[in-house]
């Protein structure tokens, strides 16, 4: 099966993304068309991904995509982090939201960009229902979790995500037509096509495989049209195998049957589309992921130990002075060299 390469993927979703929710195929728009207005929303109350995150005054990668394909396909985005926006005159504005999102919404959180008002949240949930168009990608579904808020601690086994909360879902879930419940490490899945005619997945092929973060979810909503599967007794490892790899647990979000990755519905008039796809900037290469030690060393810069599947970098040979003429050093008086026993601190590694 080949391996498909993710940033292709991630303009294709977002493109049937905005097809589906704008009620219309996108091709190339003509000078007359009219534009079409979207909101991208990326406030993260909870854990931002690094195609959301901007650097300073820089957009983000993902916001730098969009602004690529935005005016070939005759749409204007707005970029915004703020959720104190959110009102009925100002989301009246827009054909369609896309959502890149985290957490309890409602609060300022990690990124302490201004949180949204229930009136806001509302709000949005109206406009969908009365005919505006949602896409939500990946963290979408890590957004709003039924039962939680920005008080709750979610370090511990989140045992009641599991549960199908059915009408007591959120109702913002509930648009959304799912919910995560976890994920474990990277790993290179089979996502099986539902429907190869479909718009957008006729170069799809009856399957595709895929490194990735896969997300466990749950909270379906009974009235989606799967676009595409998990297939969980296909996901592997690519570094299993390695010193200290994978962590204890690693395959445990995944011990069930198949269950929906990628969908569309209607919510009310409106359309939504969400796929668990995609959550990196990676153009192709496998990801090597992060060793889950890092190791530091009393006195000196923090050194990030090489993993056993990334290649030796390479350094120029260099010549060393013969013993007899280097200066000999005495060890300063009290210092204590540390062994790396001492040294070691585990990291949970994302």
């Amino acid at each position: 099966m080949k391996f498909t390469s993710p940033a292709p993927l991630l303009r294709l979703l977002a493109l049937l993304g905005l097809s589906l929710a704008l009620a219309g195929p996108l091709t190339a728009a003509p000078a007359s068309a009219k534009i079409k207005k979207i909101l991208y929303f990326t406030k993260c109350s909870n854990f931002e991904h690094s195609v959301v995150k901007r650097r300073g005054t820089e957009p983000s990668w993902s916001e730098q995509v969009l602004a690529e394909l935005g005016p070939k396909q005759g749409i204007e985005f707005t970029f915004s982090k703020d959720g104190s926006l959110f009102t009925p005159e100002y989301l009246a504005q827009f054909d369609a939201f896309f959502f890149y999102t985290s957490g309890d919404l409602l609060s300022p959180g990690k990124d302490g960009n201004p949180p949204m008002t229930p009136a806001g949240k509302q709000a949005l949930l109206d406009a969908v229902a009365g005919g505006k168009g949602f896409i939500g990608a990946h963290s979408a579904a890590d957004t709003f979790h039924t039962g939680e808020t920005a008080a709750t601690n979610t370090s511990q086994p989140r045992t009641w995500r599991y549960l199908d909360s059915g009408e007591k879902a959120d109702p913002y879930i509930r648009m959304l037509g799912g919910e995560l419940i976890v994920h474990g490490t990277q790993q290179i899945a089979k996502i099986l096509v539902t429907n190869p005619k479909f718009p957008g997945f006729a170069a799809r092929g009856e399957s595709f495989e895929l490194l990735e973060e896969w997300y466990s979810m749950t909270n379906f909503a009974p009235d989606m049209h799967v676009l595409l599967v998990q297939d969980t007794a296909a996901l592997r490892d690519p570094f299993a195998g390695t010193k200290d790899w994978p962590p204890v647990g690693w395959d445990t979000p995944y011990k069930r049957p198949n269950y929906p990755s990628t969908w569309a519905r209607l919510h009310g008039q409106g359309r939504v589309f969400y796929t668990s796809r995609p959550s990196r900037r990676h153009l192709g290469e496998p990801r090597i992921p992060r060793n889950p030690l890092r190791w530091y060393r009393v006195g000196r810069a923090q050194r990030r130990r090489r993993h056993p599947a990334q290649p030796r970098p390479h350094r120029p040979a260099r010549r060393r002075t013969p013993a007899r003429f280097r200066p000999r050093r005495r060890p300063a008086q009290g210092c204590h060299r540390a062994s790396d026993q001492e040294v070691i601190i585990l990291y949970n590694s994302r």
